[in-house]
């Protein structure tokens, strides 16, 4: 009778854990080296600090009256209004952006990302004087519109709209096409299968599976929409009830007024923590 040979266990699989191997994965996560400890609470106060420093100066007494104004809430209902029109026009177009770049496989699909993506590190202004020398009057495109509809943008709310949309927008393709590369695509190709069309299968199938990357990106352009100011007033200037928004008013109120700027910097910030928030699940470990 053959004796059978003994099969040789993978490296490692039975070998006994070295003496305070446990203690010293446990403990790994509570020891910090100084050197990275002290950058480390370095960074932390740059950011934090002022943030409390405008908590500690707000006019706790006087935020009722100084939020109650006219003209603060005019500037607020703008902001709102038009931030969440420049969403709409993101999601409008932003989405098919996002679908193009992440299903459809076609040359120079990396510059068109890199084009789509430009906002995020452009200067808002020149931004602006893009949207000027595009949409102005004189402009490439809005001379067009201007002798042919009478159409002008600049200086007008539509502008307002149009500049938050241009910085907002790449908000909501990045975030929607991470998701349409994270979804399994054989399901459209199930649903083509069975004789949908592709934008049926886009429709009824793609959408609902993106729908919370879709959210994500909607929060995010929208904030960012909000926050909007140096595309904002390059091309549509800073005319109270018609382009002033949230952060303009801002602006304006730190010449003559850093009490009424405290209170309506706070507002802004209010709104910013509410949306990082609702994102924390998404956008941020939770442990």
């Amino acid at each position: 009778m053959t004796p059978r040979r003994a099969v040789p266990a993978p490296p490692g699989a039975d070998a006994p854990a070295a003496p305070g191997a446990g203690r010293a994965r446990r403990g790994g996560r509570g020891t910090v080296p100084l050197p990275l400890l002290l950058p480390a609470l370095a960074g932390l106060a740059f950011l934090v600090l002022p943030l409390l420093a405008l908590l500690v100066r707000a006019p706790w007494r006087s935020m009722p009256g100084l939020l109650t104004g006219p003209e603060v809430w005019q500037a607020l209902r703008l902001s709102l209004v038009c931030a969440t029109a420049a969403t709409a026009v993101s999601l409008v177009v932003g989405v098919p952006v996002a679908w193009l770049l992440a299903r459809v496989d076609f040359p120079g699909r990396g510059l068109v990302r890199a084009l789509v993506t430009l906002p995020l590190v452009l200067p808002p202004v020149v931004g602006g004087v893009a949207l000027l020398m595009a949409l102005g009057r004189n402009g490439v495109v809005g001379r067009w519109l201007d002798s042919w509809f009478g159409l002008t943008l600049p200086f007008t709310t539509a502008g307002v709209v149009l500049a938050e949309a241009f910085v907002a927008m790449p908000f909501l393709v990045i975030s929607v096409e991470g998701t349409l590369r994270a979804a399994d695509p054989r399901y459209e190709e199930a649903a083509q299968t069975l004789g949908a069309s592709r934008f049926t299968a886009f429709r009824r199938v793609t959408l609902p599976l993106v729908a919370p990357g879709i959210a994500a990106g909607a929060v995010l352009a929208w904030a960012r929409a909000l926050g909007e100011f140096g595309a904002t007033i390059t091309f549509a200037g800073n005319f109270p009830g018609r382009t002033q928004t949230m952060p303009l008013a801002v602006y304006l109120a730190l010449q003559n007024d850093p009490e009424a700027a405290i209170a309506l910097s706070l507002v802004l910030l209010a709104v910013s923590v509410a949306v990082l928030a609702g994102l924390r699940d998404r956008w941020m470990g939770t442990s």
